[in-house]
């Protein structure tokens, strides 16, 4: 299960908007022949099958023809076919059912194992609704800038960030390695631009510590190809230190791979725990079951969830609360019970495409539900900036209870 972001960026160019335009024809033209068999070349039988094995590509030429007799401005081969392809997946009508071209699919794919080109810092937005450094990520350019908690972003590259949303903020100023962007920064009584250059940012998924009174703490910021090792060696640390309790915390994870979020289960759960099933319609295509490295088994765990808890986290979350091996804090999780497989094409690029849906051990899916915590606890943002914590000190008292 991959970890789904916006990766696509802005383009105001007059190509680009036509780029777009093409894909919004495509889709009208063609979206209904989605699902070719050629697309699904798995064993598994295709809700599809109904659509004809090759595809009529008469109509979608005739636009093609118009476009480029017609159109006013510059397009290359590659835009057209790129548009074809993301019109293809989007007739699908899902919101993670994604065609990346190769440039998309490295980035798309860096994200997923925490890298990324950006300054290194945690953006959140206070009770007056403005944008705020929640925290600069140690080593990285917003750390070696100055940049503080409770900073609030006035301006990014000289325009104000009245009304922007934060994954906008977020968005305007990532950009690639080596380019700068400029931050108009208020700090109490003063207010002033800092000019910081962008690098390549590479964050552990997994980070640890041991808190006051005993309690391990573990943070899975997504779950990447480093997050079964990383979470091992949290385990074996825990274990030897006989800690009462662990919070697991999965806050604003927004999921990743299948894989890590089974291994991270099984630190907790005995072998052949049933941890989750993927389902085709009705037909039971993989079941999941616990490893039996449960380093972890029986000892008193919280699981944090919020509304960004998404995918591998639910199923983490789903699967130890299911079992018995967790108390689950905080607010009703996002809601996400499909599953997309990756596939590369022949261009350099990934078809990113939903093929089934997963079930908790309990036998419920929780796409566009979640899952609701035992208890419900509210965080905001003005909270966490000034350091209180309400959810991690809501798991904290259980334990120190239980």
């Amino acid at each position: 299960m991959l970890k789904i972001q916006k990766i696509f960026q802005k383009n105001n160019s007059i190509a680009g908007w036509l780029a777009k335009f093409v894909i919004i024809l495509v889709v009208f033209v063609v979206g209904w022949l989605f699902g070719s068999g050629k697309l699904n070349p798995h064993n598994y039988s295709s809700v599809n099958n109904n659509l004809p094995n090759q595809l009529d590509y008469n109509s979608v030429n005739q636009v093609y023809q118009l476009i480029k007799s017609d159109y006013d401005g510059t397009l290359t081969t590659n835009q057209i076919l790129d548009g074809i392809k993301q019109g293809l997946a989007g007739a699908a009508g899902d919101p993670y059912t994604d065609y990346f071209n190769k440039s998309q699919a490295g980035q798309f794919n860096n994200e997923v194992n925490g890298s990324f080109s950006g300054i290194g810092v945690e953006i959140g937005e206070n009770s007056s609704n403005n944008l705020i450094v929640i925290s600069p990520i140690s080593g990285t350019p917003a750390a070696k800038a100055g940049l503080q908690p409770q900073d609030i972003i006035a301006g990014i590259n000289g325009q104000p960030t009245a009304g922007l949303t934060i994954d906008t903020a977020v968005d305007e100023i990532r950009g690639p390695t080596g380019t700068k962007v400029t931050l108009t920064i208020a700090r109490g009584n003063s207010q002033f631009k800092v000019t910081i250059t962008r690098a390549q940012i590479t964050i552990p998924s997994v980070t640890w510590k041991i808190l006051s009174g005993n309690i391990g703490y573990i943070q899975i910021a997504q779950f990447g190809d480093d997050t079964s090792s990383l979470a091992q060696q949290a385990a074996q640390q825990f274990k030897a230190a006989d800690v009462k309790g662990v919070v697991l915390d999965l806050r604003d994870n927004p999921g990743g791979l299948v894989s890590a979020a089974v291994n991270v289960s099984s630190l907790w759960l005995p072998q052949g725990r049933l941890i989750m099933q993927e389902k085709r319609g009705s037909t039971v295509l993989q079941t999941y079951d616990s490893t039996g490295n449960d380093l972890l088994k029986g000892v008193p765990t919280v699981v944090l969830i919020n509304d960004g808890s998404a995918s591998a986290s639910e199923i983490t979350a789903g699967a130890l609360h299911d079992n018995q091996a967790a108390y689950l804090i905080g607010t009703t999780s996002f809601g996400k019970g499909s599953v997309q497989e990756l596939d590369n094409l022949s261009n350099g690029g990934e078809l990113k495409v939903t093929i089934a849906h997963w079930y908790r051990p309990d036998g419920k899916n929780i796409n566009h539900i979640g899952i609701t915590p035992d208890e419900t606890v509210q965080l905001t943002t003005a909270q966490l900036a000034a350091g209180n914590d309400t959810q991690e000190n809501a798991a904290i008292s259980y334990l120190n209870s239980h």
